[in-house]
């Protein structure tokens, strides 16, 4: 492609790599570590190629981690995720090209603050609605809908998140990418930048499958929240300039 070049390809398949064998070895991560690297690589590979690529990666997740999936557990995720993705939907409607740089900012700030804010909610009902919906939002804007629905499954068991966090990241990409068809985020540049990224989530899942009881999750998690915090706070800073 003309806009973007074969370093930055290679760029993006790296760090596409890196956030799908973390999310197959934690049970979420391609956005929160993905996406922050990838808007400094070229903003044109969000949100919609990373999307496709995280749901190609939760598709693979599902089927390797599907016997402890818990789907009575996961719906009302599902449920919340709905309203997440309409109200995503409006917002991108009226955003412009330096509007989707403030608000892609303020986003990977505010998932970086719940990552770190030590709150440690109850998996319920009520709860699972507003993580389904904050994490969909999320998501579909700016690729990273982890933290939200993360907050609610850290004190489960490893494949447990595994397997109902695939599934509700299942279903919010298609979602999110049935909201970025309709204000039109999702289109042919996005397949082609999809198709040739694609590659970063095959290799990456196959790694996480030989780490996933030896990554040590906890002490690479400053160092992501830390990408992630610098990619946000260069979106904010480029989006308050060229106002």
């Amino acid at each position: 492609m003309d806009d973007i070049s074969p370093l930055q390809i290679l760029l993006a398949n790296l760090a596409i790599l890196a956030g799908s064998c973390l999310q197959g070895v934690a049970g979420y991560g391609i956005g929160t570590l993905a996406a922050p690297l990838l808007f400094l690589v070229s903003p044109l590979l969000l949100p919609g190629p990373l999307i496709l690529n995280a749901t190609v990666l939760t598709i693979l997740m599902l089927i390797r981690n599907r016997g402890a999936l818990q789907v009575r557990q996961v719906r009302f995720a599902i449920w919340g995720g709905a309203l997440g993705t309409a109200l995503a939907g409006l917002t991108l409607l009226v955003l412009s090209p330096t509007g989707f740089e403030l608000i892609f900012g303020v986003l990977i700030l505010t998932g970086v603050a719940l990552s770190v804010a030590g709150l440690r909610p109850t998996l319920n009902a009520r709860n699972s609605v507003i993580a389904g919906a904050a994490s969909t939002y999320m998501g579909t804007i700016t690729a990273v809908g982890g933290p939200p629905i993360a907050m609610i499954y850290q004190n489960e068991k490893g494949p447990l998140v595994r397997a109902n966090m695939s599934a509700f990241f299942l279903t919010a990409s298609f979602f999110s990418l049935s909201a970025l068809l309709l204000s039109g985020y999702l289109g042919l540049r996005e397949l082609q930048l999809f198709g040739l990224t694609f590659p970063g989530v095959l290799i990456g899942f196959w790694l996480s499958g030989r780490l996933v009881n030896r990554m040590p999750f906890n002490g690479l998690r400053p160092v992501i929240l830390a990408v992630a915090a610098a990619a946000g706070s260069a979106a904010l800073v480029r989006g308050l300039w060229s106002l």
